[in-house]
Formats: structure tokens, C-alpha cells, sequence
């Protein structure tokens, strides 16, 4: 089954728009999106950002991380993540 991964930061939110520009990702689901990754939810809080994403494996997040995420996130300046935590799936529905 799949891994669940939540990556929480404070800051801007604009910094996310910045870092998918980068990316060349779209909110609307378009653009160059990585291999393996099945869902990802965005949403902004008081103090910052939360990222909601599942993936077909976390080797596939950790090759997205290193080659093209981490890059990115760097080049926009966004701050090291206050949690990253993984879950493995038990269930999933999508409409």
C-alpha cells in the first residue's frame, strides 16, 4: 500500500507558489509533477503551510527530494519543515 507523508512549515505561503514555479507544477494538476507521487493537498494556516501527499513509496519522495524538491525549496528559501512524519496507508478513496 501506499506511504503517507505530512511536511508542515512556518513562513510565507507565497514561498509554495514560488517553489512550484520552480517546479513548473500547477495547482490545477498540471505541469511536471513527479513519478510516484499519487495525491498532494496543500493548504495554508496561521503561521505557515502544511503539505498532505501520498506516494507509491517513500524511496520514490526521497529520489524527488534530493534531485528536484530540495534544489527548489532551497532556491526559494524556505525554511528547514517543522514535522515531517510518514503514515502508512490503511485505506484510501478517491472521487
Amino acid at each position: 500500500m501506499a506511504e503517507a507523508l505530512i511536511l508542515e512549515f512556518t513562513g510565507d505561503p507565497a514561498l509554495y507558489h514560488k517553489v512550484s514555479e520552480i517546479l513548473g507544477t500547477r495547482p490545477d494538476g498540471t505541469g511536471d509533477w513527479p513519478q510516484g507521487l499519487l495525491t498532494h493537498l496543500a493548504a495554508s494556516k496561521s503561521d505557515g503551510m502544511v503539505i498532505f501527499e501520498v506516494w507509491e513509496s517513500q524511496a520514490k519522495q526521497e529520489t524527488f527530494m534530493i534531485q528536484r524538491l530540495g534544489p527548489a525549496m532551497a532556491q526559494a528559501g524556505v525554511p528547514q519543515p517543522t514535522r515531517v512524519e510518514w503514515f502508512s496507508l490503511v485505506g484510501q478513496m478517491s472521487s
